[in-house]
This record gives C-alpha cells, sequence and structure tokens, in this order.
C-alpha cells in the first residue's frame, strides 16, 4: 500500500517504494496527472499552458481520495490506481493493472518505468478500454482510418507522418499525452498503452465536454489559440517542384491572368538559394526578387517562399552558426545529419538564440524583397538515419523531445515576422506539435504518393487534424510523388483529389510530375537542379483544364463561407472540415463515418477515391439537405445513391443555409 501526503490546495499526492504520483486540477473540468519514479515532479509543461482557474476540491473517501473539478472528478485508491468518473459517478476512465493480487508481485502495472539516466526513463502507461470505444484525433496519420481503434502508431515525426499526442473519445473525454519524446501508442479492444522512449516523467491532461466542440475549445485552451488565416490564402495557390528562375514564375502569372483565373498564391519551392543555409535567392537564376514580387502583388498574387533548415559547411553561416551551438549536435560523431546536394547540418529552433539568428538572415534575404510568407519544409526535422538517441537539441536529447522541433521552427518564424510588423501572412508547415495551431502555420501533410488510396487516406488525414487541433490543413493536390500529366488514369486522379481540396481549408496544387530531372542529389553536389514536369492546370490537356478552371471558379463564389468557417475555427479551433459526427454526436451510424464530410456547418462533400467511380453512397445527418446541383431535397437520417461525374464531386448545402443562395450559381459552372 501506498501513502498520501498532505499539502496545499485542492491535489491529490501518493507515493510509494519508487513513485510519486500527483494529481492535480487544470481548469473547469480538466485534471492533470504527472508521476514519476525519480521522487521529483517536474514543472516542465512543454507547451500546454498554465492552468486555467477552476472550482476543485478534494475529498477522503474511505482510504481513496477524490479530486472534483468541475464536472470531472479523478480518484486514486490506497494502492495508486487512478480513475476518472463524470458528474454522474460512473467510471469512464481506469488504469489497467494486470492481475492486481493483495501482497502479492504485480503482474504488469498500469504505470511502468525503466531507468535511462539519473532524470530519464522509459515509461509506459495502461488504461482500460471498452471493445465498443473509438479514438479520433492524433494528428495527420495516413493509415486510411477515421477512429484509430485497433491500432498501433508510432509517435514520431517523419515526412508524410504527423502524429500529436491527443485524442478525443466516444465516451465523451478528452486525453494529452504530455511529452514529445519519441514513443508509441496502441488501441486494443481493451487496453490503450502509451509509450514514451525518454521522458522525466508519466505526464498526461484528462478533460471532458458534453459536446466535440466543446472537447475541441478544451483542447484549444490548453495549448494555444488558433492563429489568423488570412483572406489571401483562401483561394488557389499554385505550386510545383520547382520554377528554376524568376522569368518561369512571372510566366505562369501572366498565363493564369491572361486566361482570366484568379490565383492567390505561387510557391517557390526548393533550390532557389545557391547554397543550402545562405536562406537567400541565387542572383543567377532570381536577380531582381523585389521586382519579381512587386508585379505578383499587382496581379493579386502572394509569393511564398521555401526555408530549408539544412545548413551546408559552404554556407558562410554554417561556422558561426555551429560555434555558437545553433545546430543541431550528435552526441556521437559529425554533426551532419541529411545528404541532398551535399551534407547538411540542421539549425536548432529550439535555442532562442538561433531563432533570432535565422529570422534576421531570412529578414535580411527574403523580406526585404516584399516576402512575407513562408514553406517551412523538413520540419521534422528529417534526417538519415532516424536515430533520435544521437541528437542533441538545446532544449535535450533526441528521444526526450525530438517531436517538439516542428513547434519551435514555426515560432522562430512567428515570431520573427510579428516583430518585423509583417502581418497578414501565414507561413506552410510539413509537421505540427501541441500549440502548433497558435503559431501561424497551415499544416501541410508531406510528400505523399499520386495514387488514388493516397487521396483515400489524406481525407482521413485531413479530418484527424482537425480533431487534433489544427484547423488549417491542406495537401499537394495529385499527391507529390508520381503523376504522369499524359497519363489518363493520373488526369482523372488529379480532377478527383482537386475537386476534393475546394472543400478543404486551402486548395493547393503541387507535385513532382513526369518526366523528372536527371540529377543525383546524394552525388552531384554541385549540379544545377531543374525543374520536373509542369504542373499548371493547363498541362493534363483541354478536358482538364475546363474541369479544373471550373473548379477554381466554384472555389470563388464559396470564398465568403469560407471566411466565414476560418474565422469560427479561429475564435473556437472548431475545425473547418470534420466529420459528421462532430455536429451529430448523438446520431450513432456517424461513429466511425467518414465517406463525407462537415465542410463548415452547412456543407456535406462526399469525395470521389476510387478510379472510374461515377456515382457514390452518401448517409445524411439530421435536417434537410439540398443536392448540388440539381436542387433536390434530401431527408436527413437516410442513405442516398448519387451521381458523381468526372466534372464534380457530390456535395450538399443545409436547406435555409446562407449558402443555398449560391445553388444557381453552381448549376453554370459544373
Amino acid at each position: 500500500m501506498g501513502y498520501f501526503l498532505d499539502g496545499e490546495g485542492p491535489v491529490i499526492r501518493w507515493q510509494e517504494e519508487g513513485e510519486i504520483l500527483q494529481v492535480e486540477p487544470y481548469g473547469d473540468s480538466v485534471i492533470r496527472v504527472r508521476a514519476s519514479r525519480s521522487l521529483h515532479i517536474s514543472d516542465e509543461s512543454w507547451n500546454i499552458l498554465p492552468p486555467a482557474e477552476g472550482e476543485a476540491s478534494v475529498a477522503a473517501e474511505g482510504r481513496s481520495r477524490r479530486l472534483t473539478s468541475g464536472r470531472l472528478a479523478a480518484a486514486v485508491e490506497e494502492d495508486g490506481t487512478l480513475s476518472f468518473s463524470g458528474p454522474d459517478g460512473k467510471v469512464f476512465l481506469k488504469e489497467d493493472w494486470e492481475d492486481k493480487r493483495n501482497g502479492m508481485s504485480v503482474l504488469r502495472r498500469a504505470r511502468c518505468y525503466r531507468t535511462i539516466s539519473s532524470s530519464a526513463f522509459e515509461t509506459d502507461l495502461y488504461l482500460q478500454s471498452s471493445e465498443d470505444e473509438e479514438f479520433y484525433g492524433l494528428g495527420g496519420v495516413p493509415d486510411g482510418l477515421l477512429s484509430r481503434k485497433g491500432e498501433e502508431i508510432e509517435l514520431s515525426h517523419k515526412n508524410g507522418k504527423c502524429p500529436l499526442p491527443c485524442v478525443f473519445s466516444s465516451r465523451g473525454y478528452g486525453f494529452i499525452w504530455n511529452t514529445p519524446s519519441i514513443g508509441r501508442v496502441s488501441f486494443s479492444s481493451s487496453v490503450t498503452h502509451w509509450h514514451s522512449e525518454a521522458s522525466a516523467q508519466i505526464d498526461f491532461l484528462v478533460f471532458t465536454g458534453d459536446s466535440p466542440r466543446a472537447l475541441t475549445e478544451r483542447l484549444i485552451a490548453l495549448t494555444g489559440k488558433v492563429s489568423h488565416l488570412p483572406s489571401w490564402a483562401l483561394g488557389f495557390w499554385q505550386s510545383r517542384l520547382r520554377y528554376e528562375r524568376d522569368d518561369d514564375v512571372l510566366a505562369v502569372a501572366r498565363k493564369y491572368r491572361e486566361l482570366g483565373i484568379p490565383v492567390s498564391a505561387i510557391v517557390i519551392d526548393y533550390f532557389h538559394w545557391p547554397v543550402q543555409g545562405t536562406w537567400q535567392f541565387d542572383s543567377a537564376y532570381w536577380p531582381d526578387p523585389k521586382a519579381m514580387v512587386s508585379e505578383l502583388r499587382s496581379m493579386g498574387i502572394e509569393p511564398v517562399v521555401s526555408i530549408w533548415p539544412t545548413c551546408d559547411p559552404r554556407s558562410p553561416h554554417f561556422r558561426e552558426m555551429r560555434d555558437r551551438n545553433m545546430l543541431i549536435k550528435a552526441e556521437n560523431g559529425l554533426p551532419f545529419f541529411f545528404l541532398i546536394m551535399g551534407p547538411e547540418g540542421i539549425v536548432d529552433p529550439t535555442h532562442p538564440d538561433a531563432r533570432k539568428h535565422w529570422w534576421d538572415l531570412v529578414q535580411e534575404n527574403y523580406c526585404s524583397a516584399g516576402i512575407r510568407s513562408f514553406w517551412l519544409d523538413e520540419t521534422e526535422p528529417e534526417m538519415r538515419p532516424y536515430d533520435y538517441g544521437n541528437i542533441r537539441m538545446y532544449i535535450g536529447n533526441g528521444l526526450e523531445c525530438a517531436n517538439a522541433y516542428a513547434y519551435w521552427y514555426a515560432r522562430a518564424f512567428q515570431d520573427g515576422q510579428k516583430a518585423s510588423g509583417i502581418t497578414d501572412a501565414v507561413n506552410l508547415s510539413r509537421s505540427a506539435w501541441l500549440g502548433s495551431q497558435s503559431t501561424g502555420i497551415i499544416l501541410w501533410s508531406g510528400d505523399i504518393p499520386s495514387t488514388f488510396d493516397s487521396l483515400y487516406r489524406q481525407i482521413r488525414v485531413g479530418l484527424n487534424a482537425g480533431l487534433s487541433g489544427l484547423p488549417y490543413w491542406t495537401s499537394d493536390i495529385g499527391g507529390f510523388f508520381g503523376g504522369d500529366p499524359g497519363d489518363e488514369s493520373f488526369r482523372e486522379l488529379l480532377v478527383r483529389w482537386f475537386e476534393f481540396a475546394v472543400f478543404c481549408p486551402v486548395l493547393r496544387l503541387h507535385g513532382k510530375r513526369l518526366p523528372y530531372d536527371k540529377v543525383d542529389k546524394q552525388r552531384d553536389f554541385d549540379a544545377f537542379l531543374p525543374s520536373c514536369g509542369d504542373n499548371e492546370i493547363w498541362s493534363f490537356g483541354e478536358e482538364v483544364y475546363g474541369m479544373l478552371s471550373a473548379q477554381i471558379q466554384l472555389r470563388e463564389m464559396l470564398r465568403p463561407y469560407i471566411r466565414k468557417i476560418a474565422d469560427e475555427a479561429e475564435r473556437t479551433g472548431v475545425p473547418m472540415m470534420r466529420p459528421l459526427f462532430y455536429d451529430y454526436p448523438s446520431d450513432p451510424a456517424l461513429r466511425d463515418y467518414s465517406d463525407a464530410y462537415l465542410f463548415g456547418p452547412d456543407i456535406i462533400a462526399v469525395p470521389i477515391a476510387e478510379e472510374g467511380k461515377r456515382s457514390a453512397e452518401v448517409y445524411l445527418p439530421e435536417g434537410e439537405w439540398i443536392s448540388v446541383p440539381d436542387g433536390k431535397v434530401l431527408a436527413g437520417r437516410m442513405s442516398y445513391t448519387v451521381e458523381a461525374p468526372l466534372s464534380r464531386i457530390p456535395f450538399f448545402m443545409r436547406k435555409g443555409s446562407w449558402c443555398c443562395s449560391l445553388i444557381d450559381g453552381i448549376r453554370g459552372l459544373i
């Protein structure tokens, strides 16, 4: 048996040989739990904000203690077992001890530790789970699922995979595993298992709400307010791998203008620089960036420029940044973690001096030309191999904190933009962490395959990213890897992906199209890196051009509505795209339904992610919904078969909503 410790405030403190446990209120209906074998409770909060005020109390109940915070209660038994219950007293979450017999050794504890050093442990937490419990969120993991039940997921960031350790349960609670360490989580039929490779303590938060919306609002209150999404970002973004020179960018912009196709942004992708770690345009190919930016802005186009954190030893900044500890260090060996056009060090944005120095270079070389927004690439960071234990950042060893890298990367740019007086800016990021929604980013899902299977997975990635506190999300339309403009199958994929992206927070065309360049990036260190195939909407034939241009016009018609739902996301954190169960949690048919989704409260989109498919089955929630463009009024809580010609995906508008005034105009487009 353990012992309860007396102390000030509504906090439960418990200890036994080899462990100390602390359970405390963290705002209304939020409870934080910390436990450690070191017998010290760390005050490190990582990205969790300070606790909000709220009524809380602790009461003794026999040999246990009970902490109540709002509508949430946590009970600690004399033997250290922890459980959570709602206002009705029913337990909805409890630790899982395997065969905990009085007076005998436990077969498996609910909280486990393996010592790594005096202050770091490999930790495990086991929680009971009911067979019918569903879990949603966990960031952007391309597994093609909405509910995470039955999965095991590695908690580490890679190109195309961005897990965040927070989930919502169908039982009405939220859970945050509060560590940026490398780890994993599994959701079996009876047990949920959270594992950390290296942490000072077990640290998690449980919170409740009477709806998915309420859970989102609590998550945002704990991790940070959503940044503003500027209005220019709501339109069409043009991008490809890659524009070689300023003349290429301007030629594309001028052609879109001649065709009358509105473009909101053009992205200038990687290796526009002379060498990695200079963070500037190569003057041989970009002789007058200021003039280029001025002409783009005169056409209403925002230039967005790629940034990599890689720094080549040939860079004039490498030696200073290395010697001032502004680059990630190797615990063993040389500090080079990536090989692409040379061996590369990586900037350490967790170091405050590095953040400022990096931004000063960006401001001098890009902002002076008028650039305001950036594509933050390699934000995991990408390494070869992924040996997290061999990297040392300012905030610690990679095993303990590597997952926080993307957050501090984005903070370096957001802080710099604010200090420089830059407004109306937003940055793309390939990864994110708890709190990243407050750093002025749009999460981009990385370099993904150009396949229908990939499209299917990305739909679910976008939905779960939104449920994890990241309402601004985008994917590469058509996928990144692969895609032959002359291939009919790929053309169909591109159209279907574009139609889906119209009903995403950001509509952005990007990809590495055939034919590929012939440079071996790992060998031809000083070679010029050419562009791959064209990736503008006219690059895929007249028929595709007609369909894509109509979709851009549809997006333009929807922009006032998109502005409205983006503002709602900023105020409350509510995802712009979200599963139907989010707004209709009482409908059991929607618990794991993701063939259709809500884009704001008044539009349901039914993306097509299967080649050759020309119809779809859709289940509509309660209410009345108008089918676009045929104008039929359909009753909710029923399934329908609807047409899906290649020129459009099925979508519906809530009867009586403002959107319905657009239906006549939409009929003229698709």
